[in-house]
Parts: C-alpha cells; sequence; structure tokens
C-alpha cells in the first residue's frame, strides 16, 4: 500500500466522530470519560457507539420495553468494540426473560407476561443490533423471527391489542408492514403515524413514544419502509428516497378506520425518520402535523462531514476503487471505532448496497433541497445538544421551513442531548405529544 494511502485509512478512523467545536466532546475515538465537563451524562461504556445503544435499550423501560437492572447486568458483560461480546450479552438476557414470560400464564397474569414478552423482544432486537456486517449470518434472521413472535405475543395481551397489517405500496413492488395501535376511547381520535430511522423498527417506537401517545388518547400507527428492519429481511430491499410511497398507503389505510379523524393526523420521523418524515410531507398533504426527531435536511451532506476531507475528494472524483478499498479496510481493523464499522456496515446493509462507494452515491439523493416549500403542515423539529449523527442539521432543516418549522432544541444536562434525545422519553413525550395535541386541539 502507497504511504499516502495508509495516511488515509488511518485518517479514516475519525470518520462519523464528530468536531468538539459542535459537540463539546472529546476527540479522543471510541473513549468517553465520565470525568469530563463536557457532557454531564454518566456513561455506560468508554466505547461511544455502545454508550449510545446500550442507554437506547435502557430507554424502553419507561414504556415497558426493558428493565434498567437487566440492561445493565448484560451492559456490564460487554467489552468495548467487541460486536460479539454485545450479541452474547444481549442474546444472553433476552433468552433469560422469555423463558421467564413462556412461564407466565397470560390467562392469569396477562400483565406480567406482556412486560416480560416485550421486554424479552426489546433484548432480541438488541443482541442483532451490530451483526450487518455479514450478510450471511443467519442470526440476523433467527433474531427477528424471535423479536416478532414476543412482541406480537405482548401486544395481544394490550387493553386494547395491536393489530398487525400489511399494505400495498401503489408506487413501487413492495408492501408496508404496520401495526394500528388504538386508544379504545370513543369517537375519531387524534392519530400519529410513526416511522423509525436508519436502523430502528417499529416496534422499537411502541415503546419509545407509541405508548406514551396512546396514554394521551391518541391512537398510533407504526410502520416500515424499504431499507428497514422486517422489510429489509422479508422483501430484501433498501432505502428509496421517495419516502412518500411508503407513507401514503399508511395514510390511505388510516382513513379507513373509523376511530381516526381524518382532520388530526400527525407523521412522525425519527433519527433517520427525521428526513424520511418531511420528505414524505412534501408529497402527502393529507397531514396535520409532521415531527423531524431530530430534524436531518441533507443526508448525503451529513454522511460527508463525518468523513475525512481526502476521502470525499476521492469520493467526488468518482474513484470508486480506491475509496471502496480506504473504507473497507478501515473497517475490517477491529481496533477502529465502533461507530465507524457499524456505520458504514449498517449503511450497505439497510441500503442493500455492496460496497461503500454505492452507499455513499445512494445517500446523496436524499436531501430536501427544493422541496420544503411544498410541506404544507407545521412541523416539530427536535434538535439534540450532543447528536453525535446529525449535528447542525435540525437548525438547517428549520431555517429552510421558515414559520412552519417549531424548532426546539434539547440540553445535555436535562439528560436529552443524546441523538433523538435517547434516555429522556418523559421529557420528550411531554414536549413533542403536547405541541401535537395545541395543533390539532
Amino acid at each position: 500500500m502507497k504511504l499516502s494511502q495508509l495516511s488515509l485509512v488511518l485518517e479514516c478512523a475519525a470518520l462519523c466522530v464528530a468536531s468538539p467545536m459542535v459537540t463539546g466532546r472529546s476527540t479522543r475515538l471510541n473513549v468517553r470519560d465520565n470525568n469530563s465537563t463536557a457532557d454531564p451524562m454518566f456513561q455506560l461504556s468508554n466505547d461511544t457507539e455502545f454508550h449510545f445503544e446500550i442507554l437506547r435499550v435502557m430507554s424502553l423501560a419507561t414504556y415497558e420495553g426493558a428493565d434498567i437492572g437487566e440492561v445493565l447486568v448484560a451492559a456490564n458483560q460487554i467489552k468495548p468494540g467487541d460486536f460479539e461480546s454485545y450479541y452474547t450479552a444481549f442474546n444472553s438476557l433476552a433468552t433469560r426473560v422469555h423463558n421467564t414470560a413462556s412461564a407466565i400464564d397470560h390467562k392469569k397474569h396477562p400483565i406480567s407476561a406482556r412486560n416480560a414478552l416485550f421486554k424479552a423482544s426489546s433484548y432480541y432486537r438488541a443482541a442483532d443490533f451490530f451483526l450487518h456486517g455479514n450478510w450471511s449470518d443467519p442470526r440476523i434472521y433467527s433474531l427477528w423471527d424471535k423479536q416478532l413472535a414476543d412482541f406480537n405475543a405482548a401486544m395481544a395481551l394490550l387493553p386494547v391489542p395491536g393489530e398487525r397489517v400489511n399494505l400495498r405500496a401503489k408506487e413501487g413492488n413492495f408492501t408496508i408492514p404496520a401495526i394500528f395501535f388504538g386508544t379504545g376511547l370513543p369517537g375519531p381520535r387524534p392519530t400519529i403515524i410513526m416511522c423509525n430511522g436508519y436502523d430502528g423498527s417499529q416496534e422499537e417506537m411502541y415503546h419509545l413514544i407509541g405508548q406514551a401517545a396512546v396514554q394521551r388518547g391518541i391512537n398510533v400507527i407504526t410502520f416500515e419502509g424499504p431499507g428497514q428492519p422486517t422489510v429489509r429481511r422479508e422483501q430484501n430491499l433498501g432505502f428509496i428516497p421517495q419516502w412518500e410511497r411508503a407513507v401514503t398507503p399508511v395514510v390511505d389505510y388510516a382513513l379507513t378506520r373509523p376511530e381516526v379523524d381524518p382532520d388530526t393526523i400527525g407523521l412522525m420521523g425519527y433519527s433517520f425518520g427525521g428526513y424520511l418524515a418531511p420528505r414524505a410531507a412534501a408529497f402527502e398533504h393529507r397531514l396535520a402535523a409532521v415531527f423531524a426527531v431530530d430534524g436531518v435536511y441533507s443526508f448525503g451532506q451529513a454522511l460527508q462531514n463525518d468523513f475525512p476531507t481526502q476521502l470525499i475528494q476521492i469520493f467526488k472524483s468518482g474513484n470508486a476503487t480506491l475509496f471502496n478499498s480506504i473504507v473497507e479496510e478501515a473497517i475490517a481493523d477491529p481496533s477502529a471505532p465502533s461507530v465507524i464499522r457499524w456505520a458504514v456496515q449498517q449503511g450497505m446493509w439497510s441500503f442493500d448496497v455492496k460496497t461503500p462507494f454505492e452507499w455513499m452515491t445512494r445517500a446523496q439523493e436524499y436531501n430536501l433541497t427544493g422541496l420544503t416549500q411544498d410541506i404544507k403542515a407545521p412541523v416539530f423539529v427536535g434538535d439534540a445538544q450532543d447528536d453525535q449523527f446529525f449535528p447542525g442539521q435540525a437548525k438547517i432543516l428549520a431555517q429552510n421551513l421558515g414559520n412552519r418549522a417549531t424548532y426546539h432544541y434539547f440540553s445535555a444536562i436535562d439528560g436529552a442531548g443524546e441523538h433523538c434525545s435517547m434516555g429522556s422519553s418523559v421529557l420528550e413525550g411531554q414536549v413533542l405529544l403536547d405541541w401535537f395535541q395545541d395543533i390539532v386541539c
């Protein structure tokens, strides 16, 4: 290897690590320091990506998706940078909790059975999270079958059981899996359609904020489109920029339900969904409100911002061979930061492409330039102080929306500074859902 190429490989070890000027974080790769004053949150791992993902699972405890003590026990078994140890810890936990759930008489103790089943489902999803670098790994499918089975069994035990439906896209040859969570209250109700992002499932959305919405008398419809977990597995489809093709059939479906007030339908997108939801809203005008949590204006530019300048120059030159060789060598190094290895591997998996160059090329299509003026509904734009994935994007989206945007800055001192304000479910639910109720009421 040429010396110049080697230096790029080494520099590539800094991709996806945000600038301290943006985040106030330490620039030490893969390390977070509990003695640092830059981030007031206690760190669950000195691996930045593992900290976030452990926090993400723990966050589900607020709305029946995890138990804090169980997650902390699993976290203590995870070695920084070791994807297999992450799988082993959460798979072992999922299996134990699943066995506990199986031993509960769900007819006599439906709430206990539901609690355990929901938790097991969450832990199976966590066990799968870092496995997508090897598409032929059978665990990618077996774990997903287990999480679906336990989630389905759990939601059947809700006071108003969730209902799964499969909706056919009118444009494009794909099916949209969705779940309707009703309130059980009389009359047509406000309803929020929810989608996750780059790596998350619709089942996770129920625990992140769906249950909080139902508690407030708001129906919830979760769904997944191309590139998202179940569609990627069952239909072998990667992300599409025309997200309205996934959203419009869900709105059509919502309008067939007598429980849904047709004038108070919202659309929420989490993480990468903070791009997908506004994109769909530029074409789907039957929405009363839109959430972008956290807001993303240009996914492609956000990715470019996370790569070394020299590497982006290679990408822009069209030299796919050199670009691929540098990135592939960087992510093959087990000592490289977990966030680097995971981001590229997950990107190729979810976009259904074989090389980093293809992934980066496809990502450039996800840009709201020329579209924000077509969004008619008011938009809640969330921004987290320490967002490590899309720093600065929420402000750009809000600026382009003008007076249609309600921009909200979630602060680290409130425990809400992580990407999507992960770890502050109660606070985030209060802010988002109060805003929606004020809009539609």
